[in-house]
């Protein structure tokens, strides 16, 4: 059965089984969003790595939840802002390492080496 001419056939619905569960979101979904989001507000403070290894580990284990679930598990939107959240806090932690180290070379590198005597000392 077609609607127009130019358009896609449009198949009928499929019925459910009424055994079939309801779709709901998962609630390692919005856990794994929550750690991102933390990931990234604490992430200059170097903070920010255990919330965002604890989200990207949350978000492996539900995707493989997801995928066994037949499409019954929801959420993967939130899964995906989650894990870029978490990314990005462990850029920015990394960001926080590497100017910390820089900074820490450059004051290094100007303190005087060794002894600092009197000018009229030989």
């Amino acid at each position: 059965m077609t609607t127009a001419p130019g358009q896609a056939p449009v198949a009928p619905p499929v019925p459910r089984h009424p055994l079939d569960p309801d779709p709901v979101r998962s609630t390692k979904a919005r856990a794994v969003f929550a750690l991102g989001l933390m990931a990234v507000l604490t992430g200059l403070f170097v903070g920010g790595v255990v919330p965002a290894t604890l989200a990207l580990h949350l978000s492996r284990q539900a995707r493989r939840e997801a995928y066994a679930s037949g499409g019954f598990l929801t959420g993967a939107a939130w899964l995906r802002r989650g894990e870029r959240l978490a990314w990005a806090g462990l850029v920015l932690v990394a960001v926080s390492v590497v100017a910390a180290v820089v900074i820490g070379v450059v004051r290094l590198a100007e303190a005087p080496y060794g002894q600092d005597f009197a000018p009229h000392m030989d």
